[in-house]
């Protein structure tokens, strides 16, 4: 059976619809960027993502989890401590953060004024 060009592009846009479903809501980018860095705690990202609420990245952070891109890691001390990393599926996007820096800085964002 003979595929067709219109199944081969269909096949293609659900793969782009599936990764823009990962890393497509507010804030998940930013979230993936950070944790390239190595693990997180909750509170650091908080922090490092000024204006994102705790629900919300309670939220995000648990679809990530979902997705198979974060692991989190809780630890059975007092206070409770908790961590997230990047797993390999998570780290796999990184090209995808890297090439979105990269267009950010040709496109979007200014280049600093040079001082005299």
């Amino acid at each position: 059976m003979a595929l067709h060009i219109s199944e081969i592009i269909d096949e293609r846009r659900d793969a782009v619809a599936a990764s823009a479903d990962i890393i497509g809501a507010k804030w998940t980018a930013l979230l993936i960027y950070d944790l390239a860095a190595g693990t997180r705690r909750f509170r650091e990202l908080e922090l490092s993502c000024g204006g994102i609420s705790s629900r919300t990245l309670a939220e995000r952070l648990r679809a990530l989890e979902s997705a198979g891109i974060v692991r989190r890691h809780s630890y059975p001390e007092s206070p409770p401590r908790v961590e997230y990393e990047l797993t390999e599926k998570g780290r796999d996007l990184l090209p995808i953060i890297d090439a979105m820096t990269a267009f950010g800085r040709s496109w979007l964002v200014p280049e600093p004024l040079a001082r005299p």
